[in-house]
């Protein structure tokens, strides 16, 4: 006897037994339950979600006439009577599946709309099932406007497709629009197992979650991959042969090479690429993997409540969520991306999949003091040092022995902001000691304080030692900050402003959190959502608020609550009022005001944008 595929065999036969539709089971049940029965219904949704099977039950739920030949309409067809058992042999007469691919032309609707007048021979309802109904032409979209509008009430239509957008609107207006979602993974592999537990076949999870992923939420697609498993396995769904026959990269070697990328070891990272390409296996489907493996620990780092715990990789994934930092993940994830897109821009694939695992190495951040083995080794010890770079570079050549400045070079030297920043409680008495000297002539006294080197002045001397091809300009305006300061009433929102604060989350908490309390160093920030101090955002504003003030002794805690005058809610102020203004001015002016009443102008609404103030640009 010939065996029948799974997808046929255990296709649903009644809404209870339909997988991953409750919105639609749910909306037809309370339908047919209320007898409140449209003429039309239109499925919409990717291949394999089950279009053609709530059609078939639909059918089946409008025709059952029960076991003993007296139901009615139902939610819940028997499956045995006549209506049911046919409509599931696919040999009901009043229940016709047209394929609009194969059957587009307006001829093919005539006659279709032809037989739709004489009533059902065997049935209680004529149900007209249009599978592919994007494929008709307009002609034949033309023709059956006015039957699928006003049909007989004994003429159900079922139309079906994968191409809303391609349906003209004129259809879609007659229909009830059903649109059937992608099954989840977890949907999937529960119906996989349910499945081959029935037809006494052993399963190892593992290889339905790699068959559920690569089904890509259809489950015909699921159960035709089962089908294939099964061939090639002899009989036995197990992990390996599964990702043999899919060509699917083992989590394992994935898992590898971020580990490689944590322990910054290049050469493990490119021996793994080689051990890929040994096996044949896809880099573009592996940088893809990589991707969603990158998304898990990102899920694992920030909403660990929303991982899935029943992931056999569990405890490893969360070890490696704790080894990489969430920034380093973010990046990777892009760069990864950005990767598959470029794979076919490169000489070849196994280039460009190694100068992706090369920008990861490139990007990720050097611990301090370690040196990764076969990565970016930080030469220690032997060998030649290398030339110090940067503000090492102004340092070093600070610490130089050279001519000895006089008192006023070292102050002209020192801005007056950049001196506040640096120095102490009391930083004057020691230039006043060393200026008192000079008159004096004592020379070896005389000698300037030794000050902390302050960000403007290495601002000011990285652009001599390391030219940029940013203007000078630009540099020297960045580097004298004007001094802050901070008083029981202090304006948070302004002092924001004045503020170097990362950009991302710290920015984010800075803008639109309020100063709640101010004791001293202890300060008091209130904010609208938990979620803004993740990541360690509060350590790094709070390393804002030290720096631009000068003080070591800033302690920064939050409180959840309502924010009502943070510096994004003063910026979203100003712009509506600028808004206001923009709009009071146009409707005030007489030019205007004369269009508008001589030649019945109208002043589109949204088109009104005010005018950005001086030095700034227009927003996008």
């Amino acid at each position: 006897m010939t065996s029948v595929a799974l997808a046929r065999k255990w296709r649903p036969k009644s809404f209870a037994s339909l997988v991953g539709q409750d919105h639609v089971v749910r909306a037809l049940t309370h339908a047919l339950d209320h007898n409140r029965l449209h003429h039309a219904y239109l499925f919409t949704g990717t291949r394999g979600v089950g279009k053609t099977t709530v059609s078939r039950i639909l059918a089946k739920a409008l025709n059952c006439t029960g076991p003993d030949g007296q139901g009615g309409v139902t939610s819940q067809p028997c499956g045995v009577c006549p209506a049911c058992s046919e409509i599931d042999a696919g040999r009901f007469v009043d229940y016709i599946e047209l394929d609009a691919a194969s059957n587009r032309g307006v001829e093919d609707m005539t006659t279709l709309l032809e037989q739709a007048v004489y009533k059902p021979t065997a049935g209680r309802f004529k149900v007209y099932m249009i599978d592919e109904v994007h494929m008709l032409s307009n002609h034949a979209f033309n023709a059956m406007l006015k039957t699928l509008e006003e049909p007989p009430d004994y003429v159900k239509f079922v139309l079906a497709t994968t191409d809303p957008q391609k349906v003209p609107v004129t259809v879609l207006s007659r229909c009830l629009q059903f649109n059937l979602k992608q099954m989840m993974p977890t949907a999937i592999v529960d119906h996989l197992r349910q499945v081959l537990q029935a037809e006494n076949v052993p399963a190892e999870d593992a290889a339905l979650r790699l068959i559920a992923r690569a089904a890509h939420g259809s489950m015909r697609d699921a159960l035709s991959l089962t089908d294939q498993a099964l061939a090639y396995c002899a009989g036995r769904v197990e992990t390996a042969a599964v990702q043999q026959m899919l060509g699917t990269v083992d989590r394992s070697d994935l898992l590898q090479i971020l580990q490689a990328l944590a322990a910054q070891d290049g050469v493990a990272m490119i021996a793994q690429a080689d051990a890929l390409e040994a096996r044949g296996l896809s880099f573009g489907a592996t940088l893809e993997e990589l991707a969603a493996l990158l998304q898990t620990l990102a899920l694992l780092q920030l909403v660990p409540e929303a991982a899935d715990a029943q992931d056999p990789q569990h405890e490893t994934l969360a070890a490696l969520a704790g080894q990489l930092s969430p920034e380093l993940v973010q990046l990777a994830y892009t760069t990864v991306l950005h990767g598959r897109n470029e794979l076919s821009l490169a000489p070849d694939d196994r280039t460009g999949f190694t100068m992706t695992l090369l920008r990861l190495l490139a990007f990720a951040p050097v611990m301090a003091g370690s040196v990764p083995p076969g990565g970016l080794a930080l030469p220690k010890g032997g060998g030649a040092a290398p030339a110090p770079q940067g503000k090492a570079a102004f340092a070093a050549q600070a610490s130089a022995p050279v001519a000895k400045p006089s008192v006023q070079t070292a102050s002209e030297a020192m801005p007056r902001s950049a001196a506040i920043l640096s120095a102490p409680s009391e930083p004057a008495a020691p230039m006043h000691a060393a200026q008192e000297a000079a008159a004096t002539g004592d020379v070896e006294q005389a000698k300037p304080p030794a000050v902390p080197l302050a960000e403007a002045q290495i601002a000011q001397a990285v652009p001599a030692l390391f030219p940029v091809t940013q203007p000078a300009a630009s540099l020297q305006g960045a580097a004298i900050k004007p001094s802050l300061q901070i008083t029981p009433g202090t304006d948070w929102p302004e002092l924001v402003q004045r503020l170097e604060v990362p950009a991302g989350l710290p920015r984010a908490l800075a803008q639109q959190s309020e100063l709640a309390a101010l004791d001293g160093s202890n300060w008091l920030l209130r904010v609208p959502n938990e979620q803004l101090t993740r990541a360690g955002s509060l350590d790094k504003l709070q390393a804002a608020v030290r720096q631009g003030l000068g003080r070591d002794d800033v302690v920064l805690r939050v409180e959840v609550g309502e924010v009502t005058d943070s510096a994004t809610q003063r910026e979203v102020r100003a712009r509506a009022r600028a808004q206001a203004d923009a709009e009071a001015a146009i409707h005030g002016d007489a030019l205007v005001q004369q269009l508008m009443h001589d030649l019945g102008a109208q002043i589109v609404p949204g088109s009104l944008k005010p005018m950005p103030a001086a030095g700034q640009t227009p927003s996008a």
